[in-house]
């Protein structure tokens, strides 16, 4: 929970990951390429104080992520979205048992997603019906991009993906989070287009499609394909740190996802351990529209409270304390926000 100024407020932080790229798990140079891609990321949009030793960021260890995420953190509940990346690690880059470990030992406070890829074809299909079983799966994570053989990407709309989305849909795993953001070394630029997630949104409308990075670059495209599919959801992983690079850009940016899909459709990420969440929960809640912006509607404390965490709670049916609960704003409140 963060307090500040009378307010308080639960924090989710929808998109964390606990990885080990130290050069033993490194199956090849994209390994290196990859990981050091993030750290360039974190060391480039973070504030100086913020800043880890590149050694740090090789792999944290769950003792580090709890302290960075709950005793420091502010979060309250947090969820892992792991990317598998075989072909550059040799024990895939997030780590499996460690994460659902500490889920399981903590469960008011962690939800482990998993992932699949549709290209391990009726082998993958049986092992995600272990999975979710085994892990109590509500939702996945899907890396478009990863590489596979001599495969460099798929697209939701794949044939294969369709029966993995199908077995989803069965199994009651409802949270489908799909990376759709910036390039990362080396994978594909390509590989990370939204325009595969219209047509999934439209066919497989029981579930929650939660576009990672808001599709940044295409946030237009993105925008426009989430604005008639109900279904669609706007991750703010990637996003955030602009709050303190960019601000106006930042602005842009959540201007445009509140004008065309909604103040509950949008999820704090802080994207850990690329940035830890303190720094970026402390600077939304002081955040606001700039006064030259003003095309975009003030923010209110209401939304700032549904972004932070109880679109996420929502979603995965985490129990909020009922003080942290959302109040209607009175009219005094919301003219003093704009």
């Amino acid at each position: 929970m963060y307090s500040t100024n009378g307010e308080s407020y639960f924090i989710v932080d929808a998109h964390v990951a606990l990885w080990d790229a130290r050069p033993e798990n490194q199956r090849n140079i994209h390994g290196r390429q990859f990981i050091d891609c993030f750290y360039d990321y974190h060391r480039n949009l973070s504030p100086e104080s913020e800043v880890w030793p590149y050694e740090d960021y090789l792999y944290q260890g769950g003792d580090r992520l709890m302290k960075d995420l709950f005793i420091d953190g502010h979060v309250d509940h947090a969820i892992f979205q792991p990317a598998q990346l075989g072909e550059f690690y040799v024990n895939g880059f997030g780590q499996t048992e460690e994460a659902f470990a500490l889920a399981r030992a903590n469960p008011d406070r962690l939800t482990y997603n998993h992932n699949w890829d549709p290209r391990n074809g009726e082998e993958g299909l049986r092992r995600l019906r272990e999975d979710a079983k085994r892990f109590g799966l509500k939702g996945v994570k899907l890396y478009t991009a990863e590489w596979h053989g001599d495969s460099r990407g798929w697209k939701l709309d794949d044939l294969w993906s369709y029966r993995y989305l199908e077995a989803a849909q069965e199994l009651g795993i409802r949270n489908i989070h799909v990376h759709k953001g910036p390039t990362i070394r080396p994978l594909d630029r390509d590989a990370f287009d939204v325009a595969d997630v219209d047509k999934v949104a439209t066919d497989f409308t029981e579930l929650n499609f939660v576009v990672e990075h808001c599709g940044l670059p295409r946030l237009e495209d993105f925008c426009w394909i989430a604005t008639q599919e109900p279904n669609v959801h706007a991750g703010l992983a990637v996003a955030m740190p602009f709050i303190h690079t960019r601000p106006k850009y930042f602005a842009q940016i959540l201007g445009e996802l509140l004008y065309w899909i909604g103040e509950d459709r949008i999820q704090f990420s802080s994207d850990y351990a690329i940035w830890t969440p303190r720094w970026l929960v402390e600077r939304f809640v002081d955040f606001q529209i700039p006064e030259e912006l003003a095309e975009y509607a003030p923010l209110t404390t209401a939304q700032k409270k549904k972004i932070l965490g109880l679109n996420a709670a929502t979603m995965y049916d985490i129990e909020v304390p009922e003080q942290l609960q959302l109040r209607d704003e009175t009219p005094e409140e919301v003219a003093v926000a704009s």
